[in-house]
């Protein structure tokens, strides 16, 4: 079960690779808009989908739909399965299943409008104020409460990082074992040799903190920086641009490779449930320059503090932080090989993560049909101590 198909990312990697290791299931969405080649790599025969599917306009404003999104994902018969894998960051969990059916779901996070990044989305979407506010925290409300109650349709939950593992346990009040998410390492061409300056790719939102980014290069006016990425902040970038910061918009994947693999350092200012792209700079060899909270303090190995560094993580998310990071890394960046940096990335692979995945969905399924009372149980009991789900990266 995934959430929406409307674009590629991250998610949809996941989903890719889930169908990878079960060849046999049906992919279930709550909406289908991939295009002709997407969907081709996700390498099913049909994708089911629900009553949405044909709501007026829904390609382009799905957003207004949310409140029917719950009953659209219990409106999904799947009787006939005995196991059921989520890939959920807002709805996919909530499925009806039946007490003979194992449910394991794969959180990328809980619905993040609904908890953690509530009164940012209100801020974001101008609704703060007046009766749209008011209409809009009441609709939020209901969806934690159907989020939390829907929370026990799951037996057991799988995090993309401790980070997010934190958030289920705060949200569900359930615990998880950690597994990281695929990343494409492998397309990734190491570079050893840098060039005088630094890189960011990203989504153009306002969560992504790439403003802090460009305050922060135009203090630095000997520095220059580009920024790879499309979205509704473009705008707002542009007037605040300084002539040493380079907005290009969106790009190929052979343009974002060429600008990850010569860079000096990426840099990395959000606050994500796990971020893809530091890992993808490591991939080729580039150290990353991130803010430490969230993801990228799993998946950044700070020079500061452990052996075989691949960057430096600042604890404020200000623009003055990001300066003297930048700085400190001038005079550390020596102490950081692109050859460690390429190793450590290697160990998010999407190899690595069938490899777990299956493991994990075998022994799961075992316990299950023994007792599935106990399976969580012993599952945890089994991981939290010798985490064989937990590829080294996560042991820092």
């Amino acid at each position: 079960m995934h959430e929406w198909l409307t674009d590629w990312g991250g998610s949809e990697d996941v989903t890719r690779l889930i169908i990878d290791c079960f060849p046999q299931a049906s992919l279930l969405g709550i909406i289908d808009f991939l295009s002709k080649e997407n969907r081709q790599k996700l390498n099913v025969a049909d994708i089911k989908t629900t009553f949405l599917q044909n709501a007026p306009l829904i390609k382009k404003n799905f957003w207004k739909y949310l409140p029917l999104m719950p009953l659209a994902v219990e409106s999904f018969d799947l009787s006939g399965s005995d196991i059921i894998i989520s890939n959920s960051h807002a709805f996919a969990k909530g499925v009806l299943t039946t007490a003979e059916q194992m449910h394991v779901s794969y959180v990328q996070s809980p619905m993040r409008y609904a908890w953690d990044l509530h009164h940012q989305y209100l801020n974001d979407y101008r609704l703060d104020k007046g009766i749209k506010s008011i209409i809009a925290r009441w609709l939020f409300s209901r969806l934690r409460m159907w989020d939390r109650q829907t929370a026990n349709n799951v037996d057991m939950y799988l995090a993309n990082s401790h980070h997010v593992q934190r958030r289920i346990w705060r949200a569900y009040r359930r615990p998880s074992l950690v597994l990281y998410p695929p990343v494409r390492t492998e397309r990734l061409l190491f570079q050893p040799k840098k060039e005088d300056f630094y890189v960011t790719v990203s989504r153009l939102v306002s969560y992504k903190r790439i403003d802090l980014i460009v305050d922060a290069f135009s203090a630095m006016p000997n520095r220059n920086l580009f920024v790879i990425g499309d979205g509704p902040e473009l705008g707002n970038l542009r007037k605040r641009c300084p002539p040493n910061v380079n907005l290009l918009g969106w790009q190929s994947d052979e343009i974002v490779q060429s600008y990850l693999g010569a860079a000096r350092a990426f840099i990395f200012a959000a606050h994500e449930d796990f971020g893809i792209s530091p890992v993808e700079a490591q991939a080729c060899g580039t150290p990353v320059i991130a803010y430490a909270e969230g993801g990228a303090g799993e998946t950044v190995r700070d020079v500061r503090r452990l052996a075989e560094p691949t960057g430096l993580l600042f604890s404020t998310q200000t623009a003055a932080a990001l300066i003297e990071a930048v700085e400190r890394f001038d005079h550390l960046s020596a102490n950081i090989d692109p050859v460690m940096c390429r190793k450590w990335a290697e160990g998010f692979s999407e190899a690595r993560f069938k490899n777990a995945l299956t493991m994990f969905m075998d022994e799961a399924w075992q316990w299950w049909r023994e007792d599935p009372s106990c399976m969580e149980k012993k599952m945890l009991e089994a991981h939290l101590v010798a985490p064989a789900f937990l590829n080294s990266t996560s042991m820092m």
